[in-house]
């Protein structure tokens, strides 16, 4: 459904006063979660009651980890591959991104969890 649809479709205007103060904590909280269009901010106010804005550098580092780690694994398994023997360094290497990244997901989820 396009957004000039939608406009159409909304034919009922609401009107509420605020302080000064109040408009401040509505611009600051509008600021805070990224959304300009203060009409858009107390809609989903309204209806769902909350908005939540995931700023998770966790999450950013797990996925750099995770690249970092694959191609890691890549290159272990092409020597694998072209020696036929596999080192007990490389098998270490591997445990120890492993571990870096349960330690990341590990922090993300204790992030999640304090949201609810």
């Amino acid at each position: 459904m396009s957004s000039g649809n939608q406009k159409s479709k909304r034919k009922t205007l609401l009107h509420f006063r605020v302080s000064a103060e109040e408009e401040n904590m509505i611009k600051t909280k509008m600021e805070q979660t990224g959304i300009i269009s203060m009409s858009a901010y107390l809609r989903k106010m309204a209806i769902d009651g909350y908005v939540i804005k995931l700023e998770l550098p966790e999450l950013r580092e797990m996925i750099s980890l995770l690249r970092r780690s694959s191609n890691n694994l890549n290159q272990i398994a092409k020597r694998v591959n072209s020696t036929d023997r596999v080192y007990a360094e490389d098998m270490e290497e591997i445990l120890r991104w492993q571990e870096k990244l349960w330690q990341c997901a590990n922090e993300i989820l204790k992030k999640l969890a304090a949201i609810a």
